[in-house]
C-alpha cells in the first residue's frame, strides 16, 4: 500500500514538473516569499515600515535622483541585528533633500530642495554636528528606482515591505480555514444525521453572507489592525473547505478499507485522521491554492477601504487607495505598480492551483 502511495506521489510530481506555468508560478511565489521575509534587507529605505518621508520630493517619476543630507541625531538606539533585519531600523536621524551645498571652515551651508520650481530655503549648520566633522559621508546621491509616493517615500521600499502582508495573509487565512473547515466537514460527513444537518445549516448561513461584508463585520468586532484582518479573512474561508471535505468523506466512508478499519475496532478519530483524510486531500490542496489568491484580494480590498493594515504600515491595497486619483493626474504608476504586484501574485496562486489539480487528477 505504501509503495503504491509513493509511486502515485512520484507520478503526480512528474506531471507537475512538466507543467511550465505551474513550476514558474511556484518559483515566483518562492521569490516573493524570500522578498517578504527579508524585505528590509532588500529595501533601499530600511527604516520601520519604509516610512522615511520627504514632502519636498513627493510624486517623483521612476529613476529620480536627489542629493540627500543626513543629519545625525546623536541618539543611540539599542536594536539587535535580528530586529533590524525583520522589523526595520529604528531611524532617529533626519534626511533632508538638498539642491546645493558648500562646506566652509566650520560651517555647512546648504539649500533645501523645493518642489514646483520654488526657491529653496538656505540654511547653515555647524560641522561639529557631524562625527569627526566628516560631513562628506553624510551627503549622498539617492536614487528612487520606482519614484516616490505622495508623501515623498521610496515607492520601491514600500512595495517590498508591503509584500509581507499580502503574502503572509494567504498562509494565516488558509491555515485557519483548513483547521476549521477540515474539522467541521469531517464531523458532518462522517457522522451524518442531526450533526450533519446542524453543521450544514451553519455552513449555509455563513455562505449566504457576502464575504467582504462578513470580513468587515468581524474586523470591526475585533478592531482595526494587522492580525485582526488575518483572523477575519481566515474565518470567512472555511466554508468552502468544509463543503469539499464533507462531500469527499460521504463518498469515501463506505469504502472497503474504512469498513475493515471499523471491523478491526479502530475508533472514529483514528479512522478519520489516519484512513480517510489522507485519501481525500487532493481537492483540499487545490482549493487551498485558490483560497490563497482569494485571501490576497480580500486583504487588498479591506486596505483599500481603510479597515485593513493601518498606516504607517505598508500594504499594496492601501498604496492603491492613497494613489488611485493619480491615475488621471498623469502619474498612474503610483497605483499601477502595487496593482500589478497584486495581480501577478494572485495569478501565480491560481496557476499553481490549476497545475496541482491536473497533477493530482487520478483519472488523468
Amino acid at each position: 500500500m505504501s509503495s503504491k502511495s509513493s509511486s502515485l506521489k512520484q507520478l503526480a510530481l512528474q506531471k507537475f514538473k512538466k507543467n511550465f506555468w505551474g513550476v514558474f508560478s511556484l518559483c515566483f511565489i518562492g521569490f516573493v516569499g524570500v522578498v517578504s521575509v527579508f524585505a528590509y534587507a532588500f529595501a533601499p529605505d530600511n527604516s520601520q515600515y519604509a516610512n522615511q518621508m520627504h514632502l519636498s520630493i513627493h510624486s517623483k517619476k521612476p529613476g529620480y535622483t536627489v542629493t540627500m543630507l543626513t543629519i545625525p541625531s546623536g541618539l543611540k538606539v539599542d536594536q539587535s541585528m535580528f530586529d533590524k533585519l525583520f522589523f526595520g531600523k529604528k531611524n532617529t536621524d533626519s534626511e533632508i533633500p538638498i539642491s546645493e551645498y558648500h562646506v566652509e571652515s566650520k560651517t555647512l551651508s546648504y539649500t533645501e530642495y523645493a518642489s514646483d520650481g520654488l526657491e529653496g530655503v538656505k540654511k547653515t549648520m555647524e560641522l561639529s554636528r557631524f562625527p569627526n566633522s566628516d560631513v562628506a559621508s553624510f551627503i549622498k546621491e539617492k536614487s528612487f528606482l520606482f519614484g516616490t509616493d505622495k508623501y515623498g517615500r521610496d515607492l520601491l521600499s514600500r512595495v517590498l515591505v508591503g509584500a509581507r502582508i499580502s503574502f503572509f495573509i494567504g498562509f494565516v487565512a488558509v491555515f485557519i480555514s483548513l483547521v476549521i473547515g477540515i474539522f467541521m466537514g469531517s464531523i458532518a460527513g462522517y457522522f451524518g444525521g442531526k450533526v450533519d444537518a446542524v453543521i450544514m445549516w451553519i455552513i449555509n448561513v455563513t455562505w449566504s453572507i457576502p464575504t467582504l461584508l462578513l470580513v468587515i463585520a468581524i474586523t470591526l468586532a475585533l478592531g482595526k489592525g494587522f492580525w485582526q484582518v488575518f483572523i477575519a479573512v481566515g474565518l470567512t474561508m472555511w466554508v468552502e473547505v468544509a463543503r469539499v471535505v464533507r462531500g469527499q468523506i460521504i463518498s469515501t466512508k463506505e469504502m472497503q478499507y474504512v469498513t475493515a478499519a471499523r471491523a478491526l475496532g479502530f475508533n472514529d478519530y483514528r479512522i478519520i485522521t489516519k484512513h480517510i483524510l489522507p485519501n481525500i486531500m487532493a481537492p483540499v490542496i487545490v482549493i487551498s491554492a485558490a483560497n490563497f489568491a482569494a485571501a490576497i484580494l480580500i486583504e487588498s480590498g479591506l486596505s483599500f477601504l481603510g479597515i485593513g493594515a493601518q498606516p504607517p504600515m505598508a500594504s499594496w491595497g492601501a498604496m492603491i487607495k492613497d494613489h488611485y486619483n493619480y491615475i488621471i493626474l498623469g502619474k498612474p504608476y503610483l497605483a499601477l505598480i502595487p496593482g500589478l504586484c497584486i495581480m501577478s501574485l494572485v495569478m501565480a496562486f491560481m496557476l499553481i492551483g490549476n497545475a496541482l489539480r491536473d497533477a493530482l487528477d487520478v483519472k488523468g
